[in-house]
């Protein structure tokens, strides 16, 4: 029998109230009008297409404000790890000394990065090179144990990219950066462990990389769309992609 009484319980309204007051304050940052250089490595080259245009995504395919949340999590459990960083003894920076976060633009600023951090020292017993990118990352128990296992390459080869890449581009402002591995770190958010792994540069993927980024902007400025990724509009990656309508349509 329907219930014609309900009434939403407390917590079902406040979230209703923090879920949409996450997704107005989202839709009043500036959309960028470049392509994300931590985004290269994603399997589907016409998802980053529709990425760098901005297309809107498909009805119903807008991020929820759970996934607001989680966002906002990530970005405090990295200035967390920050501090935890620096009072073990790292020189973490992760501003530059006239302000800023530390990245890169190039290509007539089509391309742009952000990097989380660049260490330029530590405790002697860890055998680290510097300077040194770091990467910090959130992640569930699941991907958290999977990342562990396989090394980040394998088991996340869109952030392996994205740390190639970034090597790469901030040799000029920081040189000796891409001789030296990255410190990737991951945090556990439902345990709070730590994952911490040095990784190479890999230059033939950055090149890949930078290769892909030049193939998307250079497509998208002749109005012409890359190649789907699958087949299938059933494909896991196009099951979860916010344009699967779009891209499939006219089919």
């Amino acid at each position: 029998m329907l219930d014609f009484n309900h009434r939403p319980k407390i917590h079902e309204q406040i979230g209703v109230l923090i879920d949409a007051a996450l997704s107005a304050d989202r839709d009043k940052q500036p959309r960028r009008n470049y392509l994300g250089a931590s985004r290269l490595g994603v399997a589907c080259e016409r998802a980053l297409q529709y990425e760098y245009l901005q297309t809107p995504v498909d009805p119903g395919r807008e991020i929820p404000g759970r996934v607001l949340r989680i966002f906002e999590v990530g970005h405090a459990l990295e200035e967390l790890a920050i501090r935890w960083l620096r009072i073990a003894g790292l020189d973490l920076y992760t501003q530059k000394a006239s302000g800023g976060q530390f990245g890169f633009s190039v290509a007539g600023g089509r391309i742009q990065g952000h990097v989380d951090g660049v260490l330029n020292g530590g405790p002697a017993a860890l055998g680290m090179a510097y300077p040194a990118l770091w990467e910090c990352k959130t992640m569930n128990d699941k991907s958290w144990r999977d990342t562990v296992k396989l090394g980040v390459s394998k088991s996340k080869p869109v952030y392996a990219a994205q740390m190639a890449v970034y090597q790469a581009y901030m040799e000029a402002s920081v040189p000796g950066i891409s001789s030296n591995p990255a410190l990737f770190t991951a945090i556990n958010k439902d345990s709070e462990e730590i994952w911490f792994e040095l990784v190479p540069f890999d230059g033939g993927l950055a090149q890949r990389m930078s290769d892909r980024a030049v193939r998307v902007i250079t497509a998208t400025d002749s109005q012409e769309l890359l190649p789907r990724h699958a087949t299938t509009p059933m494909h896991v990656e196009c099951k979860f992609c916010p344009w699967q309508d779009r891209c499939w349509e006219s089919t």
